[in-house]
């Protein structure tokens, strides 16, 4: 397409045109030619040749007509939506007025897709779609907006990370938090209070469930939105990532009959999609599954969801104690958060069920001290829990455009203390497909702690999580940094994302 660097720009008639029209028909514009003038549109194949009949009798000049792959007509197409999406960011600054401003509550019409962006919708409502939109297709699992004292900062979170996205004007910023609050079903009016709330839009075919929390700050409310796929596929056990040896053992731990499997880890470091891969793989007719969540973030056939609410008292540990007369043969606590939840959880297991859970702690073995702090007695613990699961996520180099490099010295001395050695190592050098960071997707790093006789002696001892994770490594267990650089090594990630998320 070097020739295209001639063309001039898109009449403006364009640009009003919905995203879904050339979605639809297999055609797009992509600029005018000089000579002779004619609109000049790439099109895949069985493009819709009434619409581009239709397109030359709109902009009032003939169509010339350029076949594309659909891989490069999907990626041209994605760029002209960004382009609307930042237009739209624009027109707010011309056009936000008393008028827009009153038309924040129209409400999204049933089984409407927001890529469907429609000419005569308010500037608000089309920039709050765009962002909806533009989000889904970057994967960003989270939508920050904060304000700031001259503007609005818009940040996507994309594979862990924050990137800054767009900035609208700070007279934008009551129009699009009151938009947003509509959307959720909150009390537009009230500023000063806290408000969460749940949205249910549709993007590109896909049900997005988006989890709305608004709280005020100095500069006017700030608002975090978690986008959760509910029509994504499951991530099976077999994709997480862990190895084929530490599969295989997972998997037998969590075949077993009774006991407690902990996962660890902080906040979106996978934990919630582990325990639902291991849900999935073990979910036969012949079991009785079920979960208690807060919240349920995907929906799982054949398998009993409920969800806490503390409005009206339920929460983790009176949700286990009515399971325990559903006769279960597995049950998957959301989270372990107090003495009262571990101890019905320890009696499950003791009573021949198979209990899974999460705790917050850095690393496998210090979930056995955190439990033994909240006041479970150490005999319990040594006689209930099967094994600990501690993991982090890391980003994934891009496939792309993933390149080779010869490693520093500071990286290979790394890579010496785990007794492993490389002459390259692997990077991203950023593209359109990463959006420039040289990273797409992510994968698991893992540990795993199984409850042997050793440590189940250093339980019952009340020893220091030091002495026990020691001990685990000496009897074959691989520390998250060790899983870590096997990746580096493997080409799946780089050296500086392993060190980001572990400690040593």
């Amino acid at each position: 397409m070097s020739e295209d660097s001639e063309l001039l720009p898109l009449p403006p008639q364009v640009s009003r045109l919905s995203y879904t029209f050339f979605q639809k028909n297999g055609i797009l514009p992509v600029g005018l030619k000089r000579h002779p003038q004619a609109l000049l549109c790439v099109c895949e194949e069985g493009a819709n040749g009434f619409a581009l009949d239709a397109l030359s009798l709109y902009v009032g000049m003939p169509v010339e007509k350029r076949r594309v792959s659909k891989e490069e007509f999907l990626r041209l197409l994605n760029t002209f939506r960004e382009e609307q999406g930042r237009e739209a960011v624009a027109g707010v600054v011309e056009d936000l007025s008393e008028s827009a401003l009153s038309e924040i509550t129209q409400e999204i019409p049933e089984n409407h897709d927001l890529t469907d962006y429609a000419a005569n919708e308010p500037p608000i409502i089309k920039l709050v779609n765009l962002l909806f939109s533009i989000a889904v297709k970057d994967r960003a699992s989270d939508i920050h907006i904060q304000p700031s004292e001259k503007d609005v900062r818009v940040r996507f979170r994309i594979d862990g990370l924050l990137y800054d996205m767009y900035r609208p004007p700070k007279r934008a910023q009551d129009a699009i938090v009151s938009r947003i609050k509509v959307m959720a079903g909150l009390d537009v009016a009230e500023k000063r209070l806290p408000q969460d709330g749940r949205i249910k839009i549709k993007v590109n075919e896909r049900e997005i469930d988006v989890r709305v929390s608004i709280i005020p700050t100095t500069h006017g409310e700030q608002v975090v939105m978690r986008l959760l796929d509910k029509t994504a596929a499951f991530i099976g056990i077999h994709e997480i990532g862990m190895d084929e040896e530490l599969k295989e053992n997972f998997i037998n731990i969590i075949s077993r009959p009774q006991g407690v499997v902990l996962v660890t880890g902080p906040t979106g470091s996978g934990k919630t999609t582990t325990l639902y891969a291991a849900l999935q793989y073990i979910n036969t007719p012949e079991k009785n599954i079920l979960t208690v969540e807060d919240p349920i973030e995907y929906l799982i056939t054949g398998i009993g969801q409920m969800q806490v609410n503390p409005k009206i008292n339920l929460d983790f540990a009176k949700a286990l104690r009515s399971f325990l007369r559903q006769d279960p043969d597995v049950i998957m606590v959301g989270e372990i958060r107090d003495e009262e939840t571990a101890r019905i959880a320890i009696q499950a297991a003791l009573t021949g069920h198979l209990v899974f859970s999460t705790l917050h702690t850095n690393d496998s073995a210090s979930a056995l001290t955190r439990l033994i702090d909240m006041g479970i007695e150490p005999y319990l613990l040594s006689s209930s829990i099967t094994a600990i699961l501690a993991q982090r996520l890391v980003r994934k180099i891009c496939p792309f455009c993933k390149d080779v490099y010869e490693p520093t010295d500071l990286e290979k001395d790394l890579m010496k203390e785990y007794r492993r050695d490389s002459e390259i190592l692997y990077f991203g050098r950023g593209c359109e497909n990463c959006l420039g960071t040289g990273y797409l997707g992510r994968t698991g790093l893992f540990e795993l702690l199984r409850m042997t006789n050793p440590i189940r002696e250093l339980v019952q001892k009340r020893a220091s999580s030091e002495e026990i994770k020691l001990r685990a490594v000496k009897d074959g267990m691989s520390t998250l940094r060790q899983d870590g650089i096997k990746k580096v090594l493997s080409g799946l990630t780089t050296i500086s994302e392993v060190l980001r998320v572990t400690i040593e």
